[in-house]
């Protein structure tokens, strides 16, 4: 089996600890997460958690298997990025005098859809979304020009396909009762 980018979606309870024992799952396999993201998610009070590796398709099906034995997770998923919708979004921090300086830089930023968020006299800050490789490709262009900070986010994404966690969890709520 050959090594593929996966997606995985983890839907969990919002406890001290999850994470490190979700990233030991990884630590054991020898997989290295490529990407990271936890935020709130559709529910009410319910966590998602957007984990991006490469691997072979069984160690995903076995990782996914390992993260919904931990007590507060709900339910796992795992997609290729055909089946998702996702990018990720940066910020450059760039010294101020080069925007009305050098007029090539205004041409990357209206190039790459990228947005000027902030502008003070030491500084101004891009921001920008997409695809790795677009975020990449300004890091690129820009980079001649002198970058004094630059973050990029872990991969946020949905899937194209219902994963039908909804009905899950209310399926949840009425066995409780």
């Amino acid at each position: 089996m050959e090594n593929k980018t996966f997606t995985i979606s983890v839907y969990s309870e919002n406890n001290v600890g999850l994470l490190n024992r979700i990233s030991g799952i990884f630590l054991k396999r020898h997989i290295n997460i490529l990407s990271l993201n936890v935020s709130e998610s559709e529910i009410e009070n319910v966590s998602r958690f957007i984990i991006v590796v490469d691997t072979t398709e069984k160690w995903v099906q076995n990782i996914v298997g390992q993260i919904e034995k931990q007590i507060e997770v709900i339910k796992a998923f795992y997609h290729v990025d055909d089946e998702t919708i996702f990018l990720e979004n940066a910020l450059f921090k760039i010294d101020s005098s080069l925007l009305f300086d050098e007029r090539q830089i205004q041409n990357i930023i209206k190039e790459s859809n990228s947005e000027i968020v902030t502008v003070s006299r030491k500084f101004f800050v891009i921001s920008k979304s997409g695809r790795r490789s677009e975020i990449e490709e300004v890091h690129e262009k820009l980079k001649p020009f002198g970058i004094m900070q630059f973050v990029r986010s872990g991969r946020i994404s949905v899937s194209k396909e219902p994963m039908e966690i909804s009905t899950l969890l209310q399926e949840l709520n009425i066995n409780k009762y």
